[in-house]
């Protein structure tokens, strides 16, 4: 993850054939990551890290049978 401001620039040198998705727009609001989770609210964080730990979470196809547990 990278987050850059106007007069950055940057680059991207794939080793492999690779899907890469790059989203775009003002961040206007401070927010906090934590493992996979973004929000702008700690309290929405702490509730998806929750739901991942309660497997509460859609099931991705194809790997519906593999579970990464988060870090402590």
């Amino acid at each position: 993850m990278a987050i850059l401001n106007a007069n950055n620039l940057a680059s991207l040198t794939a080793l492999e054939e690779s899907l890469i998705a790059i989203v775009g727009g003002e961040i206007s609001t401070p927010h906090c990551i934590d493992w996979n989770f973004i929000s702008s609210q700690i309290e929405r964080i702490e509730q998806a890290k929750n739901d991942w730990r309660n497997d509460q979470f859609e099931k991705v196809v194809g790997y519906e049978e593999e579970f990464i547990p988060s870090p402590k």
